[in-house]
This record gives C-alpha cells, sequence and structure tokens, in this order.
C-alpha cells in the first residue's frame, strides 16, 4: 500500500495527513521527491519523471517484489495515485491498481481501522565521495566521527591499513561507546548525552561518520538516529580509501 496524498498548494501538507492517519501498513509517497526527477527550470515540466532504475530502486526498498501487489490511493479521487499507478506499470510491474474512493473510502468501511505510525521514514542522506569529504575538511563545514577504536585513531596501533592516523579534524567516536555493559545500544538519552558531549561547539553542523572501510561506521549512524538526531551521512569509503591519496590530510 501507497499512500499518495498530495496537495500542489501545500507540498507538505499530503505528508502531515499520512502522520495523522493512515491505512495501516502503507508508506508515504512524496509526489515532488519520490514520484518526480530534477526539475529544470526553463526545461522541463515541474514533475519530470525520475530515472527510471531509481524508481525501481525506490520500489525494490519497500518491498516490492514480481509477486507484490501493489495498491496506490490518495484522498482527490486518484489524481495522484494514477501517478504511482502509471511509473509503477513504467518499471515493468503489472499487479498494481488504484484504491477506488481512496482514503475516504476507506474510513468509510464499517470497522476499518487507521494507524499513525510512520512506516515511511525519512530520506537517507546519500552516500559522500572522497572529494566531497575533501571539501568539507578544508572548509570545516561538516564535522566528522571516526568510529574505529582510539588507539588506531591516534595513529599507536595501526594493523590493517597501511598509514596510520586519522582524517584531519575528525573526532575520534569508537561505536563500542553505543553500548551498555549488557552489549545492549545505550537509552536514546544516553546516546544524545554522549554525541553531544562529542560534538561540542560544533553540534550544529552537519556530522559525517566514517572508520576503516565503512561498516562499523553505520553503528553511530544508527546510534545518532535511534537518539532521535540528525541522521549524519556516511563516507563509505573511509579511512582506507582517504589514504590512497596522499594529498588528502591526516593526523595523529
Amino acid at each position: 500500500m501507497f499512500d499518495c496524498r498530495f496537495d500542489l498548494a501545500d507540498a507538505d501538507s499530503g505528508g502531515r495527513r499520512y502522520l495523522e492517519g493512515h491505512i495501516p501498513g502503507a508508506a508515504y509517497l512524496h509526489l515532488n521527491i519520490d514520484l518526480s526527477g530534477h526539475v529544470e527550470p526553463g526545461r522541463s515540466g515541474r514533475h519530470p519523471l525520475p530515472g527510471r532504475a531509481t524508481f525501481e530502486a525506490l520500489l525494490t526498498a519497500h518491498g516490492v517484489t514480481d509477486e507484490t501487489q501493489v495498491v496506490a490511493y490518495d484522498d482527490m479521487g486518484g489524481m495522484f495515485a494514477a501517478r504511482l499507478w502509471w511509473m509503477v506499470r513504467w518499471a515493468g510491474h503489472r499487479a498494481v491498481a488504484v484504491l477506488d474512493g481512496g482514503y475516504q473510502a476507506w474510513l468509510e468501511r464499517e470497522g476499518t481501522h487507521t494507524s499513525s505510525d510512520s512506516t515511511s521514514a525519512p530520506p537517507v542522506p546519500p552516500p559522500m565521495s572522497m572529494r566531497q569529504v575533501r571539501e568539507h575538511v578544508e572548509a570545516g563545514t561538516r564535522m566528522l566521527l571516526d568510529a574505529r577504536a582510539s588507539d588506531r585513531f591516534r595513529g599507536e596501533n595501526e594493523t590493517i591499513d597501511p598509514v596510520a592516523g586519522h582524517i584531519a579534524g575528525a573526532l575520534s567516536a569508537p561505536f563500542q561507546g553505543n553500548l551498555g555493559e549488557d552489549g545492549r545500544f545505550l537509552e536514546p538519552v544516553a546516546l544524545r548525552r554522549r554525541f553531544n558531549a562529542l560534538l561540542g561547539d560544533g553540534g550544529g553542523k552537519s556530522v559525517v561518520c566514517y572508520c576503516g572501510s565503512g561498516v562499523t561506521a553505520t553503528h553511530n549512524v544508527l546510534a545518532m538516529v535511534h537518539a532521535g538526531m540528525p541522521e549524519p551521512a556516511l563516507y563509505p569509503g573511509s579511512w582506507s580509501e582517504w589514504i590512497t591519496d596522499p594529498g588528502n590530510p591526516t593526523a595523529t
């Protein structure tokens, strides 16, 4: 089930209505973000199609397989649900329908219930390239958190990569610090306290997480999200990619 409610005069109203109530299990798709591509003023219309591969990946991320029956709905007589219906078929998936009568029809069904839990998470920040990270390091516009053990961060015990140290300007944030003695994640309030202490005065800047090869860095990403903090970006290349360019600034 996909909730496609939208208002051309208020692009965020559909998402607000979705959070207030939706068909249980439905995920929200935003017309401007999920069902449209990049707008080129003077060259494209207001809602050009996204790349087909991009849209196919979106469907896959929501669990759509060859056996899935997709149902789209809105509250405007199918005005926006039909867009998804067409696009799903355009992507080569034929088992798709529009809910006749939309959300209003669902509410009018005797005994029908709704849900206010969100099954559609905020967009994940795109992964950062080495060039992007270098630009932020040089400009000081992002905070970098290194998830490796503190001794590796300091360059004292590097047994994996050929160069020891860390990205210049980064802060040490070993991922193990996200866990309690029982091996479970700390409570959100404790995690917020941890990361706020690490970020200090730089807490207002966006965060980039990295480690040795882009694996344990995701632990810090998860911890920050669990703590209710803005999701940081991931530098998947991490230290092992960073050191392939001798010109990249490092420190110990």
